[in-house]
This record gives structure tokens, sequence and C-alpha cells, in this order.
């Protein structure tokens, strides 16, 4: 933000008096207002990057009786958001340089809001997923890009505004899990209406990312933004494949084993403490607790990985924070909940860690955008056996012993992937890149 007051500074200082012509915006004026433009569009797009989600988690019973669903249709609602994340992630660098990250983003934006509207005037199961699936489409392009929009607007400040977004996604995970419920009942308890109302804020997001499109006289920042921008110019310059990073395969394993932790503890960990005797409204509440961990931290933490030459300390002490709450579960199940609880949602802060380092992990734009979809691609692609094996395990050995030895297990290769992938180097090392 400095360099942009003393640009408004030198452009005040030249520019002639109001008597000698008319007045008209000064060019660091345009700056700011598509600085703060886009600090808004991109808190407003985290905060709608998991409610299509949870919102459904919380009132998918209803849904499923009423539009008839078999058991199959049902499990594949759950695990379908992993698999879009995963398949249309990949296309993200590519509409990136053919029409600019914000334009993608704000058609993501447009997507989600669409397929929120729809979604609850589905007459069938094969509706209904359809309109989820564009909803997850929308969210899968925006989860890929939004690294790249910090990298581009704020390159010397990834951490703090990492942080920014993670905290607005943990928001939005957060608020509409625990939000869906009491706004269903408060609009006439149509389980239709209780999913609708998430279109609102869909469609709010969509605004500054227009506003952002228009603007195109507007500053520097916003010239990456669209079409023929710095960006999308660099998105053309040839590179080594990323496959020959090992940089990149350790960012893909480390965001793909702490996506599985995550989803294994938003499915089972209220099963875990019901099954030790914890009611089922304080298990709900426990969840909860763990999910809204990440609010302040994810502020937190990438602020200081962003002042650190080496997150591999940081990879560790989350781990360490993990498996002590997976010890937890195993020996005093009910009587620690609450300090299990507080761990794990500790240990789940690894996802903006993640983000934040593949947005240091390349020099330019256009890697970033390249890293971003491999990483998160791949990342969720490893992520979905995690819960479906917890399941087999917990059905078939009878209780948690094994499937939370497995949960702890996973932690070893994640800290091992995370502090490799949490050196002070680029996915560039080791190739031929042009800046």
């Amino acid at each position: 933000m400095s360099d942009e007051i003393r640009t408004l500074r030198r452009a005040r200082a030249a520019a002639p008096s109001s008597q000698d012509s008319p007045a008209r915006p000064a060019p660091g004026a345009r700056t700011v207002w598509a600085t703060r433009l886009v600090v808004a569009g991109i808190v407003l797009a985290a905060l709608n990057l998991r409610p299509a989600v949870t919102s459904l988690g919380a009132l998918l019973e209803e849904a499923r009786v009423d539009l008839h669903m078999s058991g199959a249709v049902t499990g594949l609602l759950t695990s379908v958001p992993a698999l879009c994340f995963a398949v249309f992630g990949t296309t993200a660098p590519r509409l990136a340089r053919r029409f600019g990250p914000a334009a993608v983003v704000c058609a993501g934006m447009a997507a989600i809001t669409a397929g929120l509207v729809i979604r609850p005037f589905a007459g069938g199961s094969a509706a209904f997923l359809a309109a989820t699936a564009l909803a997850l489409v929308g969210i899968a392009v925006s989860n890929v890009l939004m690294p790249v929009i910090v990298k581009d607007y704020f390159p010397d400040r990834v951490g703090p505004m990492t942080g920014v977004y993670s905290m607005a996604l943990a928001a939005g995970t957060s608020l509409a899990a625990a939000a869906t419920v009491p706004m269903t009942s408060a609009l006439g308890g149509s389980w239709r209406a209780g999913l609708g109302v998430w279109a609102v804020l869909a469609a709010a997001a969509v605004l500054p990312w227009l506003a952002l499109l228009r603007d195109r006289s507007g500053s520097g920042s916003g010239s990456r933004s669209v079409p023929g921008g710095p960006a999308a110019r660099a998105a053309d310059t040839p590179a080594p494949p990323i496959t020959r990073s090992p940089t990149a395969w350790a960012l893909a394993c480390f965001f793909g084993l702490q996506a599985t932790g995550a989803y294994i503890t938003m499915g089972w960990m209220p099963q875990i403490f019901r099954d030790a005797g914890v009611s089922a409204s304080t298990a709900g509440v426990l969840l909860a607790v763990t999910m809204a961990m990440g609010i302040p931290l994810a502020f937190v933490i990438p602020r200081l990985a962003a002042r650190m030459r080496n997150q591999g300390p940081i990879v560790v002490a989350l781990g360490l924070c993990g498996m002590t709450g997976y010890l937890g579960l195993f020996l005093a199940p009910a009587a620690g909940a609450w300090a299990w609880a507080l761990l794990l949602g500790v240990s789940n802060c690894a996802f903006p860690l993640a983000l934040t380092m593949i947005g240091m992990r390349s020099r330019t734009g256009a890697g970033v955008v390249r890293l971003s979809a491999f990483a998160q691609s791949a990342g969720y692609l490893i992520s979905i056996p995690g819960p479906l094996l917890v399941g087999v395990l917990y059905q078939h050995s009878g209780g948690w012993t094994v499937p939370l030895l497995l949960m702890a297990g996973l932690l070893v290769p994640q800290m091992v992937a995370g502090v490799f992938a949490g050196r002070d180097r680029t996915i560039e090392d080791g190739g031929r890149v042009r800046d």
C-alpha cells in the first residue's frame, strides 16, 4: 500500500489545479480503489468456497427423503466435492491464460450462484446432483486461482493476504454449518429455502469482480486480472513440466494428506465422541469448536509462515498437535473432549499453511497458477479414499482403535512432505524459468 500512496502523492503534486483544467480522478486513486475492490472480492469469494458443501451436509437427510435418493446417490453427493475440485481444478490454468484470473474467478462465483439458485428447484436426484456439480465447478476453478490473485495483486504480502483469504474461507465454512438449520426453521422449515438462501451471498461475491473487469483503465494491478495483463502473458511463457518438480510433488502430497485429515475430522469426529458417551448435541458443538479454530489461526499462521525462510517447523508443530489429539481420543475421548477438539482444530490449520506455501514456491504468477492447479488437483485426489477407509475400518474392527491409528499414522508422511515442501526453494529451481 505504501507504493500506491506514494504514487497518489506524486499524481497530486503533478496534477494541474482545478482552475486550469476539469477535475478528473488521479491514476493513484484508481489504484487504491482497485486494491480495495480486490480485497473485497477475495473475502467475498472465500466466504463462498464451502457453503455449497457444508449447507447441504446440514440438510442432507431432508433432501434425500424428499427427492427419494438412493443410498448410492447420497454417497456420491458426499464424495463428489473432492472429485470435482480435483478434476475441474486442472482447467483453471488454461482458462486463466485465455481470459485472465479475475474473469475466471468472476465466472466461478456466477457458477456457484447459478448452482445454488437452481438446486432448490430440482425435482429429482439427477437435477439436484447436476446443480450441485455446477456450483462445485465454480468452487474448483476459484480454489485454484485465489492464491494466484493474491500473488498477482499482493506479491509482497502473500502471507497476510493468504491469512485474510483463509480466515474468510474458514468463517464461511463454519457459518454455513452452524446457520443453515436455524435459517431453515426461520424460513418455514423447507430444506429448499434453507439451501437456496446461500445464493444471495454468492451473488454478492460476483459484484466486485465485475467491477474489476470493467475498470480496465485502473491500476497496474487491475490490468493483471484481465486478458492481456502481465499474468496472462507470463502464463504463455514456456516452462518445464510441473511434474518434474520435487517441490510440486511434495506440496501436492502435503495438501492431499492435510485434506484427508480435515475430511476425516469433519466426517467422523462427532461419531467418535458419541461412541464414547458424549451427547449428540455436545458432539456437534465440539466439531464446531474444531472448525472455528481455523478462523483466527488461518490469519496468524500464513503471516508467520511468510516471515520464515523454511516453514518446516510449523508443519511439524501442527502435526504434533494432531497426533496428541488422536492419542487423547484413544485414551480419554470423553474426559478430555474439549482439549482434543482444540488440538485437532489447530492441526487442521495445515490448510492455510499449504495455500501460503503455494504462493511462495514460485517466482512468477504463471508458476503459481500451474503449482496451485497441480497441488490442489492432485491433493484432492489423494484425499478421496481417506474418509471411506476410516469408515470401512470402523465397521470391520468394531471400534475406533484401528481408525485412530490410521489417522495418527497419516500425520507422519504429512509432516515429511510438508518439511520437504517448506524448504526455501521454488518450482523453477533446477529448471530454466523466464520471469
